[in-house]
């Protein structure tokens, strides 16, 4: 019995000896084991499975550096702080994983906020001059529950100027597609962060180089969550391992409360 089992992206044929054993499978049309493996690298096949077509070298190569720039959010990040707070309460790995999609999923420093800059780069039409205008829309769209975070997708809430390692990221993926999202960040990044009152962030970044490699909103989305993982899981690792007296965030200081240790109906 010759079973075939074909999605848009995926097509596999059975085995001649089990349904349920595959003999060959390919991705898009391409043999994967046996055309793919050992020729081509992990940015490649990604790009391949998103888009249904093969990356150009400097798609590829963008892909990979960016790869690089947002593997690891770094313990400040909220996604990556989830999961090393699960890590060192002693939950499973899938759990920490889930914490930190949970956690990185939003438009405050999130893929959905990815989402809203490639939205915002493709209704430029190619006039990239457009761009603070189709920013400022999507501020005043946005949902007032935390008011503080309703700034312009791709820049940071806490910040009025943009982080050294951001402007190097930035230097550095614009190398591969000059005329982009990207090397008009590079050019114009001091002008769009007086404009929006806050520093470009990593969302911002991953939301140009995500339009230059032509992908959709929601590919990019999807895009930004899996590639920031890398650090998450990283990190929940590292956690799983020491007590929770040795978790990095201490030595908080609160300010005094004048009404502590007072009874609830006297602090009303």
């Amino acid at each position: 019995m010759n079973v075939r089992l074909s999605t848009r992206i995926w097509q596999e044929t059975a085995s001649v000896d089990s349904a349920y054993q595959t003999e060959v499978a390919r991705c898009h049309g391409y043999d994967v084991y046996g055309e793919l493996l050992g020729r081509i690298e992990w940015p490649q096949m990604l790009f391949l499975m998103l888009t249904g077509e093969a990356p150009t070298a400097a798609q590829a190569a963008l892909l990979g550096d960016l790869m690089v720039a947002i593997a690891n959010p770094g313990p400040r990040h909220p996604a990556v702080h989830a999961a090393m707070a699960g890590a060192v309460g002693g939950s499973p790995a899938a759990a920490c994983l889930q914490a930190a999609l949970a956690v990185g999923a939003g438009r405050a420093g999130g893929a959905r906020e990815v989402f809203e800059a490639v939205t915002a780069w493709q209704a430029c039409k190619g006039d990239f001059t457009a761009l603070p205008t189709m920013l400022e829309g999507m501020r005043d769209d946005a949902p007032d529950i935390w008011p503080q975070h309703a700034g312009w997708p791709g820049f940071g809430p806490h910040d009025g100027t943009t982080p050294l390692p951001i402007r190097q990221s930035i230097a550095r993926l614009t190398s591969h597609i000059p005329g982009g999202a990207l090397a008009y960040l590079d050019r114009h990044e001091g002008a769009l962060s007086a404009l929006a009152g806050e520093g470009l962030n990593f969302c911002g970044v991953s939301a140009a180089a995500c339009f230059d490699l032509g992908l959709t909103a929601a590919q990019s989305e999807m895009l930004h969550l899996l590639l920031t993982l890398p650090g998450a899981a990283a990190h929940a690792l590292e956690q799983s391992t020491t007590h929770y007296k040795a978790f990095p965030y201490g030595g908080v200081e609160l300010d005094d409360d004048p009404d502590a240790g007072m009874p609830a109906q006297e602090a009303a």
